[in-house]
């Protein structure tokens, strides 16, 4: 890049650090909160999203995926909320926390003088994209694949480094997968080193049960996975990292439309030898919805970026960085044949929807309902309401945050006693962009246009950020 070109993007403010993409650095406890409406009774359990939040200020140019994890949370039960948010104690954090000061910096910057830690780049694994519930502790995980966090759920206290009973021997991606049904939780991981890729499933008791490596044709991307009740799909896309860019120590990644999308197909324990791949047309996917077995086939609802390269009028880095993160998905369902090895591939929406969410006791099995967030126009990416898809009846319902005011992915969180797979509540949290102020939203699933039951005004802003998730109480106890 030219000087004049460093020049500008320098000087040019980032929005990622703006708004409410700006960090906050007080961790909170609160639990009187002023609650406009009514919060359900029936409603009882945790929901905790996981977003960047730099606590320093950042060495060069900053990535909205280089901030500090931080969780939020909301304790709900017997109608009442408590608030608290917490960062996580990484190991970046803490080797950060002791010079005070920060000592990396992140994924625009080339990467050559940065302090290695246990990951595959010399990046900060900062565990700040996902989060779920397993084995009585939330899991804080990094979307480059790090080392997952283990988190006490009732006070996000950082336990440290969670080794699944001292058996993990490779790094663990964002977006694990927990079978509510045989309680197992199920992961990949990838590095720039053959053989590229690998799987893994740890047991009810949280020690690892099994892993085995994937062949790849070489280093790729992917960012998730899906599970059914007997099988791992694993995804090969065509999003690969650019190699005279590694030369120099930088990352940069390349769509080669000349590729096919190819998903593998793999029995839960089996070795990765007997993995069957599917070819699709090239895309790239951030987030799958579901998936289950039908017969011969495989079925997988996900959520499909057919262009995820920015254009080449990105000039700067800090273009291409706003290109990339501005999101253009649709939701995409897929159906692979194990009997005859076909691929068939259909969109179920035309509507720009991304983060979904369904009912957790339903990964890996059929499943009807999923809810996604709606994607504005704007440059920075922003959710400014709720999709409800009906992928039976092929129908779907929309609510809008209202003017100005940006949300959260919505984790489904079951009433109690419920059977019904939409008898139950969506949970968000949403912040009025001219106020600053941040609530939490509680939405009833099967009215959803009706606006929230529930607003709970919150003691400060919650800053955008990632992945959410619904924990009920009684697993909690």
């Amino acid at each position: 890049m030219s000087d004049p070109e460093e020049a500008l993007l320098d000087a040019t403010p980032n929005p990622y650090l703006q708004g409410n993409f700006a960090p906050v650095h007080e961790e909170l406890v609160v639990d009187a909160l002023e609650v406009i409406g009514e919060v359900p009774e029936d409603l009882d359990g945790l929901y905790v999203r996981n977003g960047p939040d730099p606590r320093y200020a950042p060495r060069g140019r900053y990535h909205w995926f280089d901030g500090d994890g931080m969780l939020h949370a909301a304790r709900i039960r017997g109608g009442k909320v408590e608030y608290r948010n917490r960062w996580v104690r990484t190991e970046g954090f803490e080797r950060e926390s002791a010079s005070r000061g920060p000592l990396w910096t992140g994924i625009i910057e080339p990467l050559g003088k940065n302090p290695r830690l246990g990951v595959h780049l010399p990046l900060k694994d900062t565990a700040n994209t996902d989060v779920k519930f397993h084995h009585g502790k939330l899991l804080a995980t990094w979307y480059l694949a790090g080392e997952p966090y283990a988190v006490d759920p009732r006070t996000l206290e950082t336990l440290g480094k969670d080794t699944f009973g001292g058996k993990l021997g490779c790094n663990v991606s964002a977006h694990v997968k927990v079978d509510a049904v045989t309680d197992e939780l199920l992961f990949f991981d990838y590095s720039p080193r053959a053989p590229f890729l690998g799987t893994g499933v740890v047991g009810p008791d949280g020690v690892l049960s099994h892993y085995t490596d994937v062949a790849l044709p070489g280093p790729r991307m992917p960012h998730d996975m899906a599970i059914t009740e007997h099988h791992v799909i694993l995804m090969d896309l065509p999003l690969v990292g650019d190699p005279e860019a590694a030369k120099v120590g930088r990352h940069k990644l390349v769509f080669r439309r000349d590729w096919p999308s190819r998903f593998g197909v793999l029995p839960r324990k089996a070795p990765g030898s007997a993995i069957r791949w599917f070819e699709a047309k090239p895309c790239y996917m951030y987030h799958s919805v579901n998936a289950w077995e039908e017969g011969d086939e495989i079925v997988m609802d996900a959520c499909r970026v057919e262009r995820p390269q920015p254009p080449e009028a990105a000039v700067t880095r800090l273009d291409k960085m706003l290109a990339y993160l501005r999101l253009d998905a649709r939701l995409y369902r897929y159906r692979f044949n194990l009997k005859t090895g076909r691929t068939s591939e259909a969109p179920l929406d035309d509507v720009n929807t991304e983060f979904p969410s369904m009912d957790a006791r339903l990964v890996g099995r059929k499943s009807r309902y999923a809810y996604n967030v709606h994607i504005t126009n704007d440059s920075t990416l922003l959710f400014d309401g709720l999709v409800k898809y009906d992928t039976e009846r092929g129908t779907s319902e929309t609510v809008l945050f209202g003017p100005g005011r940006h949300g959260s992915e919505a984790p489904f969180a079951p009433r109690e006693g419920a059977m019904a797979e939409d008898d139950g509540y969506l949970v968000a949290f949403v912040t009025d962009e001219a106020t600053r102020r941040s609530e939490l939203a509680i939405f009833d699933a099967r009215q959803l246009k009706s606006g929230p039951v529930a607003r709970v005004l919150l003691p400060q802003r919650v800053p955008h950020g990632f992945h959410a998730t619904w924990v009920p109480g009684g697993r909690l106890a």
